[in-house]
């Protein structure tokens, strides 16, 4: 069974060695290297090609949110899951706009570590619970009082799909695979999606994309 390759970037190094002890511990994952700082992150993600990135945020010289940046540019394929003391709305969709598939809080229990990594190794979303809990109050109560009508039914049934798709960390190119659709074409939906919805950007389509349970492989 070919192993989930995994580095851990976090400027803590007795951190570090306890994930390190847990993730060697599973039967599929392996930890090839450790940063401890972003631009040794950025530099280790290039020359190791890992699959998985566990990203801390706050650490010395370049922070984990520009690393992020920088590893996604040069390698979307890479998937970063960051892992963080800081629970805060506005952190969690600066790093979504910089390319980050997941979220998750060190005060998480290693098995929600787990399952997180294995969620944004298989290409999928995944954000820590009280996060998706309050997006969902916060949109229910913009509805409910008139602020924000829901534009979700104004998209066809292929829209949706492919809405779902770029909700769950699919790419263009993955989403064209999966609805067998040239790429030009997943481009025109995601425009259109974008116009009718009035969004402009991937987080605000991620965000939307959450709302309506579309994160999920159920949504």
């Amino acid at each position: 069974m070919e192993k989930i390759r995994i580095l851990l970037a976090d400027d803590h190094t007795l951190f570090r060695e306890g994930v390190r002890l847990l993730l060697e511990r599973q039967s599929d994952m392996e930890v090839v290297g450790e940063a401890a700082d972003g631009r040794e992150a950025v530099e280790l993600a290039h020359r190791l090609q890992p699959n998985v990135v566990l990203m801390d945020i706050g650490m010395p010289g370049m922070n984990g949110l520009e690393a992020t940046r920088l590893i996604h540019t040069g390698d979307p394929a890479v998937r970063v899951l960051i892992l963080t003391m800081h629970g805060t709305d506005d952190y969690f969709f600066r790093l979504l706009e910089a390319g980050a598939s997941g979220y998750l809080l060190k005060e998480a229990a290693p098995t929600e570590l787990l399952s997180a990594i294995r969620s944004v190794h298989n290409g999928e979303m995944f954000l820590y619970p009280s996060l998706a809990k309050r997006l969902a109050q916060e949109y229910l109560r913009r509805v409910g009082s008139g602020e924000e009508p829901s534009s979700y039914d104004s998209l066809t049934e292929r829209e949706k799909e492919v809405l779902k798709l770029i909700g769950q960390g699919h790419t263009n190119q993955e989403i064209a695979d999966i609805l067998c659709l040239s790429i030009n074409t997943v481009q025109t939906h995601r425009t259109h999606i974008m116009n009718k919805l009035n969004l402009h950007s991937r987080a605000e389509l991620m965000k939307y994309a959450l709302r309506f349970g579309l994160l999920s492989g159920d949504g």
